[in-house]
């Protein structure tokens, strides 16, 4: 005897299907750019591999042209490949263009879209990303954060040099998360989740199942009435579970704050920040705990993803290209005399490691398919009309690699951006890491402040060689999948103390 579920579907899907056809053929849609053709109801998605997805658009690319269509289940899509599309889409149509899809996963952590990076463009959008320019992410609290930068990165020269002096293997993976992680926590909770024991385990598990929940494929944003898979898979469940633990941790960080005594503005943190913006309320919205939480996971997730990834990736890069690496260390070097730790006022002085920075960027971009984005209303885009609550995916990592903008677009070449007027501000749009227009990525100051002492120091502390019987054809370039592209296998290197 059939379920009574199982039943249901039976007697419901032919007539969907009927009315599906029906509605297919009697209602006409301004033509959409080519594209793959898909199958009824689930369009393109068994075609796609989430993963790889910006590698698996890139060849669609180009069998299809620099724009084209998909059917993600019931929701159109659209996929820009091109820095001329780039610039129509987030430029000269930013307004249309700038809308954000209201996907499951992103939704619940966001408490409905109350942060700044996956809220719809409106009025409570501009304001709250308004207040962290200015309030949270501005140079000037950047720059108060200077000694909690210098001290960890010290901390982690120290812990290489044990390292070296016993010529022990350093794994430059958990290294760096955990500096950086650090780092983050300082500056945003005003305390450090100790690398080992039952908390930093409590904190790297919480994070990391939150960055897999945010970029998780569920079947009901796509078909809503198939919304059922996803119970059954589980994932409704987990992304319940996640949403509770990561409440729970920020609310134990808010009430640690309201029950601590008073700081001096040098002691503060971003939690006693918004805090304090919440008490004033002098603003048009009213920030509650919900919006400070919020406002937490894009400052937590954001800033650390970014940062390590990118880190990550610039060492690999110099690994496997040793003479880049010597030529970025003479520079370093050269300039900077015999110093045991090398400041902020040093870096500014380092131009190709900037290039270098800009050049893993470039191949190594944090986002891919930056944060997707949806049409506000129809716009047009090369001729063709688009119409409102269309999918819009723009593949920065093609962009990255179209040979129309980059020559050898495949190697790693830091010289392309020295006397290189190409910057990552989102107004060059062969070359935009953190995206552009209205959507820019706000937090570039904190994440290079960083990001910039970081690797400096890395290059001027210590050579760098692989273990015994490693070739630097054996380092892999493999990707896990997530919102950020972190490297599948960590990066393991013997230091040697240049001082």
């Amino acid at each position: 005897m059939l379920s009574p579920l199982l039943l249901f579907l039976c007697l419901t899907l032919p007539l969907f299907l009927l009315s599906f056809f029906k509605y297919r053929k009697t209602f006409k849609n301004p033509p959409l750019p080519p594209g793959p053709r898909g199958l009824p109801i689930i369009g393109n998605l068994h075609q796609l591999d989430s993963p790889s997805l910006h590698e698996q658009l890139w060849h669609l690319s180009k069998k299809y042209g620099p724009l084209f269509s998909l059917q993600f289940g019931l929701r159109p899509a659209i996929v820009v490949s091109s820095p001329k599309l780039a610039k129509e889409v987030m430029k000269d149509n930013d307004l249309e263009c700038c809308g954000r899809p209201k996907l499951l996963g992103q939704q619940k952590l966001t408490y409905n879209g109350l942060d700044m990076g996956f809220s719809s463009y409106d009025s409570y959008w501009r304001e709250i990303r308004k207040i962290c320019v200015v309030h949270v992410l501005s140079s000037k609290r950047v720059q108060s954060f200077t000694s909690i930068r210098h001290f960890e990165v010290k901390q982690m020269i120290k812990k290489i040099s044990r390292h070296a002096s016993s010529s022990k293997v350093t794994n430059l993976n958990e290294v760096l998360i955990s500096l950086i992680s650090t780092i983050v926590c300082r500056i945003v909770l005003g305390r450090r989740y100790e690398e080992e024991g039952s908390e930093g385990s409590r904190f790297h598990k919480l994070f990391n199942e939150c960055e897999a929940m945010l970029g998780n494929f569920f079947v009901s944003d796509y078909i809503p009435f198939m919304g059922w898979i996803d119970k059954l898979r589980g994932l409704d469940a987990r992304l319940e579970r996640n949403f509770k633990e990561m409440d729970k941790f920020y609310q134990e960080a808010i009430d640690e704050h309201m029950n601590s005594k008073k700081k001096t503005p040098e002691e503060e943190d971003l939690v006693d920040v918004l805090l304090q913006l919440k008490e004033n309320n002098t603003f048009p919205i009213d920030l509650t705990n919900d919006n400070i939480k919020a406002v937490l996971l894009n400052l937590l997730v954001g800033a650390t993803g970014t940062t390590e990834v990118t880190t990550i990736w610039a060492m690999t890069e110099l690994i496997k290209n040793p003479s880049i690496m010597k030529k970025v260390q003479e520079e370093i070097r050269g300039l900077s005399g015999k110093k045991d730790f090398l400041d902020e006022d040093d870096i500014q002085k380092f131009s190709y490691l900037r290039a270098v920075i800009k050049e893993t960027l470039r191949l190594h971009l944090p986002a891919p398919l930056l944060i997707p984005r949806e049409t506000n209303k129809k716009c047009m885009l090369d001729g063709y009309e688009i119409p409102a609550k269309t999918l819009l995916y723009v593949n920065a990592w093609a962009i990255h690699r179209d040979p129309k903008a980059w020559k050898d677009p495949e190697e790693f070449i830091p010289e392309r951006f020295l006397n290189c007027d190409i910057d990552l501000y989102g107004q060059d749009f062969e070359f935009i890491p953190f995206g552009a227009g209205r959507r820019l990525c706000p937090g570039m100051n904190m994440a290079f402040a960083a990001l910039d002492l970081i690797l400096a120091n890395l290059l001027y502390s210590f050579d760098w060689e692989l273990p015994q019987g490693m070739k630097k054809e054996d380092i892999d370039t493999e990707v896990l999948p997530g919102v950020t592209q972190h490297k599948k296998n960590p990066l393991c290197v013997v230091a040697k103390c240049y001082m």
